[in-house]
Order: structure tokens, then sequence, then C-alpha cells
């Protein structure tokens, strides 16, 4: 098995290293990172600069961009193969509900994803990196028993992992959900700039709206590892036709 490792919280962040640690003794495993740390950058592929690639002194290799740019690369180009699995994370915080939209992690997964390679993104529900190697552990559990179950030979799949941050031993069984919503994001920040114009900073996400049994927020609270299958189509298929009456309205 072999399989390409990214993140959005940079080459150096305790998530990645621990991912790293815990995969390297079950496959082949390369790591391609951002050089920085690219929370939220969601999709973002660099189109008018270039981008540089360097190694690392323990052999990962870091990128002037975003986490799409580092798996885009990769499977376009760098690596000189194909892997049968890519791996983002371990992420510094959660992605549940509507932060998928934003995440960087999720991001770095659905560029493997769109060129037709099975995906997780892994993610830690809280900030600060305690308990990171259950977080690790449960990543290469999962991908031991996708392998054993010979998924990676079917379609590819785009999963969405996010692990509490507990002991290994006191974590709940893992759940299968769907995403939750959050509410409204909380008011930016605005602030006087040395030379006195405002500056405006984006604040946090909100708080859980629809975290109802069922999903990955109701999950994680209970300690339950919550993974959620993902998909990329946004059509809005209920509503086709409708929208069909309306426009045949509008131009009759």
């Amino acid at each position: 098995m072999k399989i390409l490792i990214s993140n959005d919280d940079g080459y150096q962040a305790p998530g990645i290293v621990a991912l790293h640690d815990a995969l390297k003794d079950i496959a082949d495993v390369e790591v391609v990172a951002p050089e920085h740390n690219n929370s939220a950058k969601s999709n973002a592929l660099t189109l008018a600069a270039p981008l540089y690639v360097h190694a690392a002194h323990n052999g990962f290799r870091y990128v002037t961009g975003t986490p799409a740019d580092c798996v885009h690369i990769a499977l376009k180009g760098l690596l000189g193969y194909r892997p049968d699995l890519v791996v983002s994370g371990i992420n510094n915080g959660a992605n549940m509900g509507d932060d998928t939209i934003y995440s960087g992690t999720v991001g770095a997964a659905m560029e493997a994803y769109l060129f037709g390679i099975p995906a997780i993104a892994f993610s830690q529900t809280e900030k600060g990196w305690a308990h990171i190697e259950a977080a690790a552990e449960v990543a290469r559990r999962l991908v031991l028993q996708i392998e054993r179950e010979r998924m990676l030979e079917g379609p590819a799949f785009l999963l969405n992992v996010n692990v509490p941050n507990l002991p290994f031993a006191e974590l709940q069984a893992t759940k299968v959900c769907r995403l939750g919503r959050r509410h409204s994001a909380e008011k930016v920040i605005t602030q006087d700039s040395p030379r006195g114009e405002t500056m405006y900073w984006i604040a946090g996400a909100g708080s859980a709206k629809d975290s109802g049994e069922g999903t990955d927020f109701h999950a994680a609270s209970l300690g339950h590892v919550a993974l959620t299958p993902l998909q990329i189509d946004l059509t809005d298929h209920a509503n086709l036709g409708a929208w069909r009456d309306a426009v045949a309205r509008l131009t009759s």
C-alpha cells in the first residue's frame, strides 16, 4: 500500500508527524505538505505564482502553496506513481459541519478524490494536540481496516473523520454521521492600524446549530469518532424540476 500524506497545518505540525509515524510501518508513505499553516484555504490552487518544493531533514517535502497545491503537484508530477490512498491531517481542531467547506485539511483530501484516488481527512475536535497519539492510532486502524476490506480496489471515496481529544481507551466506537450545521459566524473584529486604517479580522465560526442525533457534532460530543462520507456534487437535485419550470415561465 502506497500512501501520500498531506495537511493544512504545515509540514512541521505535530499532527502530520504523528500521522506519518502511525502509518509508516503499515505502508510506503510520503509526505508532501505546505510550508506554513494554510487553514481555511479549502480547495484553492495557486495559479498566479510559481510553486517550490523543498526537502526537510526528516524526508518530508514541503511546498510554498496550499494543501490542494501539495496534493496536485504530488499526483501530477512529483511522485511519479499513483498512490493507493491519500491521507490528510491530523488537523489541529475540528472539521465538522460547515467547516468542511472551508477546511484545507478536507481540501487536500478532496483534491485526491477529484483525481479518482480514495482519500481521508483526519481532525481532532479540539485544538492543542492533546492525545494526538490516540488520534493517530484511530487513523492507523481505520486505514488497516479499509485495506483488509479491499475498499481501495473499489470506487474512490472521500471520508471526513473527527476524533475527540481523549486517551485511546476512552474513545467510543466510530459512528457514521451526516454533517451538522453551525450558526452564522461571529461578528468580524475591527482594529485601527498604526496608520489609522481599519483592519478586519475574520472571527469564530459560531456554535453548532444542527447538532442533533446523527450529526458529527452529536457523535463527537459523546466521545465517538465521527466519520462522514463526503461527495462533491453540489447540484440541488431535489429542486431541478422546479427551476426548469421557473425558467420555462420566464422565457415563454
